[in-house]
């Protein structure tokens, strides 16, 4: 048998330097959520496959790695329905309702929580797109006012800020003002999210592609010339309510876009002057699980969302019974690191490392005095390696340099330590 030595498409490995600089993000993730009071979770990597089918995730849920049943049950399997009992995770938010309605009872209200893990999507392998891929997700369960989309856009943000990441576009929208636009212009309910998938890529197929593509869903061309009036012109402003004037007023609670300024001008006031909060009416988020204020984080300089989540007030009550008011937001984590990437950003810096090389023929006091040197730095929180030096130092070296190490230390018989 001829074993393979590349990985399996689409499930990437990682390199020391690679893994530096994700955990420094991680970390950085970590600190900046526990420092705005969200309690970190952990769900498992396999999911019960009527969880992960209960349309729930959109097209996630035609890209599940289904897990075969094992030993007896496999057996006596009579169609291939019933060969799978389980399945690989596809994202962090259907674990997370599940695990809320495991363990509500002894959790706080609201509840505060973020997790990251490794999800699976069967997917074709491509330039950005894996099988294999971390995500990071924070949500507030059981808070129905402004304050949960408010901390959710300011925490998120300021993980960015703190990754030396600026000049960020917050764009926020309503899944009830799409269906307002929508209802006035006189399109049929059951037609809604076919609307909202064309409508989603606008920034692809332009102003005209859409229109072409609504009539082709049968649409009356009347009614796609007026509902494309809506973001031909401007596609963000400041304000949703001096976007559209009164002329959604006979098709949605003004309660709704109350709340969304209030978001928007919350969030605006709060945040550095490198975040600025938009909102645009052709902003739609993928999944039809959301229920009100949906938004995206956007980086000016690379024209791409690397966050994007909302309000989803009727999942989680789905698999305990009772209405629980949630939001969420996922940070795309391997975005921002092939971003960091394309800065140059050196993590290592982050950390003094130092590098004790100690020569082969050096005597046990100079090893002793070594490795009693490298514990007082690393009690200083430094970064401390010991290895033998090898017989052509400067490549050692070198390749340490890749690796962060700034500081080197020689050890042989006749040197002090």
């Amino acid at each position: 048998m001829n074993f393979i030595k590349t990985p399996v498409k689409g499930m990437p490995e990682q390199m020391p330097s690679d893994m530096v600089l994700r955990e420094y993000v991680l970390k950085t993730i970590k600190q900046t959520y526990f420092n705005y009071g969200f309690s970190q979770i952990e769900t498992p990597i396999v999911e019960h496959i009527e969880n992960l089918t209960s349309n729930q995730g959109g097209e996630n849920e035609k890209l599940i790695f289904k897990i075969l049943k094992r030993g007896e049950k496999l057996e006596n399997t009579t169609s291939v329905d019933e060969l799978c009992d389980c399945g690989l995770r596809y994202d962090l938010t259907v674990p997370l309702s599940r695990f809320y309605a495991n363990n509500n009872s002894s959790l706080p209200m609201p509840f505060k929580a973020f997790q990251i893990g490794n999800v699976f999507r069967a997917d074709r392998p491509q330039k950005g797109r894996y099988r294999q891929f971390t995500q990071c997700d924070i949500d507030v369960l059981g808070d129905n006012t402004n304050l949960a989309e408010i901390e959710l856009i300011s925490a998120t943000t300021k993980v960015l800020n703190n990754l030396g990441i600026k000049d960020i576009k917050i764009i926020v929208n309503d899944r009830n003002i799409l269906k307002a636009m929508a209802k006035s212009c006189n399109f049929p309910e059951e037609k809604f999210d076919s609307i909202f998938i064309i409508l989603d890529k606008l920034d692809k197929i332009g102003v005209n592609g859409v229109k072409e593509n609504l009539i082709e869903l049968g649409l009356d061309e009347k009614d796609v010339i007026k509902y494309c009036k809506y973001f031909s012109i401007n596609k963000e402003s400041n304000s949703c309510k001096s976007f559209f004037g009164n002329s959604l007023n006979n098709y949605i609670d003004e309660e709704v876009l109350n709340n969304l300024e209030q978001i928007i001008s919350i969030s605006t006031k709060i945040l550095s002057n490198d975040c600025h909060v938009v909102f645009s009416p052709t902003l739609v988020r993928g999944m039809s699980y959301y229920t009100g204020p949906i938004f995206e984080i956007q980086l000016a300089d690379y024209q791409l969302s690397v966050c994007g989540g909302g309000r989803y007030d009727e999942m989680i009550g789905k698999f305990c019974g009772t209405k629980v008011c949630a939001c969420g937001l996922s940070i795309g984590f391997e975005r921002i690191i092939e971003i960091l990437k394309t800065n140059n950003f050196n993590a290592n810096t982050q950390v003094k490392s130092t590098a004790i090389l100690i020569a082969k023929d050096a005597n046990s006091d100079k090893v002793y005095k070594a490795l009693l040197k490298a514990n007082q730095l690393r009690d200083k929180g430094e970064r401390v390696l010991i290895s033998p030096r090898n017989k052509n130092v400067k490549f050692q070296k070198d390749n340490l340099i890749t690796l962060g190490y700034t500081e080197f230390i020689d050890v042989f018989n006749d040197s002090e330590i």
